[in-house]
């Protein structure tokens, strides 16, 4: 990737966040930790990788993109509006009643949204859905599943993992977004769903692993994605929670919390707001 392009991402990527942080902030609840964590990632899928039209949001050739730890909804919501979909002073009405940007992504009242998600693991199972019928059918669509690391706790990940490498859904990537901590803590100690090559592999799948705050690297696990043509592909997101805002950077305590007043600005100045 050319160093213009990458400047350009990685603005992009900081607006991203400063939505993140209105988001949440003006609803005073939220997860703002693992929305941070992927916005890099959220930035390269948006303005790089998949075949949208903001314009048309149920194109019916366009490439899905289930947000399946739905909790992170703010990272996917000020993605989709920096992309177009909808005014960007909206995420600032996130979690409100009246408001159309709710906690969880809502596929029948959000532009850009292909899968209404909530609870953890379903995500999976609906996204090798979408990608068999899209195989069947004979179409060039791709699909794209983005998990929590601690999610991977989940049983039904792992049978949607079996479904997806016994029907080789090559037009199938998830992408594992491996912080290393949930909201009960490290999820080493919670239950640690590790190794994850051995047990993807295992299940048929293509591994890959990124450095989730590099836009080479992610260009390259996603290019490799592209080139597997006979199973599904994962991409091990290797990512830091609550990444570009420093008390947030590590901290458990941020996976579900919303900043005060006066940690708002300091996040607004982390991210070059101020």
């Amino acid at each position: 990737m050319d160093t213009q392009r990458k400047t350009e991402l990685k603005e992009i990527a900081r607006k991203i966040r400063v939505g993140i942080i209105d988001a949440v902030h003006s609803a005073k609840s939220g997860h703002p930790g693992g929305s941070l964590s992927i916005a890099d990632v959220l930035t390269y899928l948006y303005f790089e990788e998949l075949n949208i039209d903001p314009a048309n949001p149920k194109m019916e050739n366009r490439d899905r993109l289930v947000l399946s730890k739905g909790h992170c909804a703010p990272g996917l919501y000020s993605a989709l509006a920096n992309r177009g979909f909808f005014p960007v002073e909206d995420l600032k009405t996130f979690r409100k009643t009246t408001s159309y940007l709710q906690g969880h992504p809502d596929m029948k009242h959000t532009p850009g949204v292909d899968m209404s998600s909530g609870s953890l693991g379903q995500g999976t199972s609906v996204s090798c859905g979408m990608a068999l019928a899209n195989k069947l059918d004979g179409t060039s669509v791709r699909v794209y599943a983005i998990l929590g690391d601690g999610e991977t706790q989940e049983g039904q990940v792992w049978e949607a993992a079996m479904f997806a490498g016994h029907y080789k859904l090559s037009n199938l990537c998830w992408l594992v977004d491996f912080n290393g901590l949930q909201i009960d803590g490290p999820i080493a100690e919670v239950m640690n769903p590790a190794p994850y090559t051995e047990k993807f592999t295992a299940f048929g799948w293509n591994v890959v692993d990124c450095d989730a705050h590099d836009f080479d690297s992610i260009e390259a696990a996603y290019k490799a994605a592209r080139a597997c043509t006979d199973k599904p592909t994962v991409i091990i997101s290797h990512s830091t929670k609550g990444k570009g805002v420093s008390f947030m950077e590590n901290n458990v305590a941020w996976h579900g919390a919303a900043p005060n007043d006066e940690q708002y600005e300091i996040a607004m100045a982390d991210l070059g707001e101020r």
